[in-house]
């Protein structure tokens, strides 16, 4: 049987990202919960990061939908707590990443006690999306969003997208 909570989640997960419209807020793994009581439905979003301008669209495109789909009541959160982590991109969401030419992160470092600063670029090698070359290098560290960097493929030369290790 279908619950009032699982109808609501099916629409918010059906939510694209702004800034990545290929991917839903649930394969981007920012939609943390769904809630239904009574007449209200609760949904609580993390974003990639805690300025991320991106938010404000999340929250009203959520609340929007639920409200044509007939959710008279709609309360959009956010919550930093634990934080969003690139991990909780679903495999489906890292496929759909590498089809449009954006390579998916790789596991996000481990971290026990503070972000350790460091002041050299990252060494790591990012598989080229579209040849699969790993001979690629990093063009700049932030791309159109924070939560990317912009790299080379020097095997084919094509330039790409990579969503960071967070």
């Amino acid at each position: 049987m279908v619950t009032a909570v699982d109808r609501a989640r099916e629409v918010a997960e059906q939510v694209t990202d702004p800034e990545l419209p290929m991917l839903t807020l649930a394969d981007l793994g920012v939609l943390r919960s769904v809630e239904v009581t009574g007449r209200q439905v609760v949904v609580t979003l993390t974003p990639t990061y805690s300025g991320c301008p991106a938010m404000a669209e999340m929250r009203a495109d959520v609340h929007r939908a639920l409200t044509r789909a007939g959710y008279p009541e709609v309360e959009v959160r956010t919550a930093l707590d634990p934080p969003w982590s690139s991990d909780w991109i679903t495999p489906r969401g890292r496929a759909k990443l590498a089809e449009h030419g954006i390579a998916p992160p790789a596991a996000a470092p481990a971290r026990g006690g503070p972000v350790p600063l460091t002041l050299a670029p990252p060494a790591a090698r990012i598989p080229c999306p579209r040849c699969g070359s790993r001979a690629t290098e990093e063009i700049s560290r932030f791309s159109a969003a924070a939560c990317k960097a912009l790299r080379r493929c020097t095997a084919c030369a094509e330039p790409f997208e990579h969503i960071k290790e967070i």
